[in-house]
């Protein structure tokens, strides 16, 4: 009997210690956009020491609450790397200031709204070099647009299945609300477009990881944004294998980036 509860205490503390971290859903407020934006916060059991922090953007249709669903063990992995993932609702907005609709700020939001309030109250190194953001789809050019232009706040940025280039779909994805008909906007979505934002990083500006699936619809702008980055002599890991634009791809995926983002934190202590 003796032996059954030792057991037990032994497994309920192994269980509990996988079950530490703290997931928060919380309301930050955006005076950008004069509302409060939904954030899950998912932080290490131990508060104790200041933690990088890897920000993750959902895709198009998704919501704060998308990437736990997709990947519940971030939980765990929060706890195994000592790291803070915060999941922000950025709705339909490509993560753009909306040169159209003032009501979508989410670059302004995440870049500096959001950075603000994780540092205020989560134990964070407040620095570039202990900040990645990395996406989905629409987030994964979300991610890519945010740290190219913001290189003060992001000292990293990863982009899984992203939406590189817009151009080639101007009825998709409700962009047009956000930045008017390409037909009758051409230079708005030339310069929101982040492949176009390549020019203005540098080697070393960035630590930059891209993955895409062969028979992702976005495979070939990927492959683009991976020639310019070369051709600019910008260093970046470019992975492609088998997949779609699904969540088992993004599953495997984002393991990766995880890694890559650690690996950078690490080498910058």
């Amino acid at each position: 009997m003796k032996i059954k509860f030792a057991l037990s205490l032994i497994l309920l503390c192994v269980f509990g210690t996988i079950q530490a971290a703290k997931t928060d859903t919380v309301a930050v407020r955006s005076n950008s956009m004069n509302k409060e934006v939904q954030v899950v916060v998912i932080s290490p059991d131990n508060q104790n020491t200041p933690k990088s922090v890897i920000y993750l953007l959902h895709g198009h249709g998704g919501n704060a609450k998308s990437w736990l669903e997709l990947k519940p063990e971030l939980a765990a992995t929060a706890d195994r790397d000592d790291v803070i993932f915060v999941c922000p609702d950025g709705k339909n907005s490509w993560y753009w200031d909306s040169p159209k609709d003032p009501a979508y700020r989410y670059e302004t939001f995440v870049s500096e709204e959001l950075t603000d309030y994780i540092d205020t109250n989560y134990p964070t190194r407040k620095d570039s070099k202990n900040r990645a953001i990395a996406g989905l789809s629409m987030g994964g050019h979300g991610a890519m647009w945010i740290a190219m232009r913001h290189k003060d706040k992001f000292g990293a940025a990863g982009s899984m299945s992203g939406g590189l280039d817009i151009r080639p779909f101007p009825k998709n994805w409700n962009m047009s609300e956000q930045l008017g008909e390409m037909k009758d906007n051409p230079e708005i979505w030339d310069a929101h477009t982040v492949i176009n934002q390549i020019p203005n990083i540098k080697n070393g500006d960035l630590a930059l990881i891209i993955d895409c699936g062969y028979d992702d619809f976005f495979f070939d702008v990927n492959e683009d944004f991976h020639k310019r980055l070369t051709e600019r002599k910008i260093d970046h890991d470019y992975y492609v294998r088998p997949g779609g634009h699904n969540g088992n791809y993004w599953k495997n995926a984002i393991d990766y980036q995880i890694l890559f983002f650690n690996n950078f934190f690490n080498k910058n202590k």
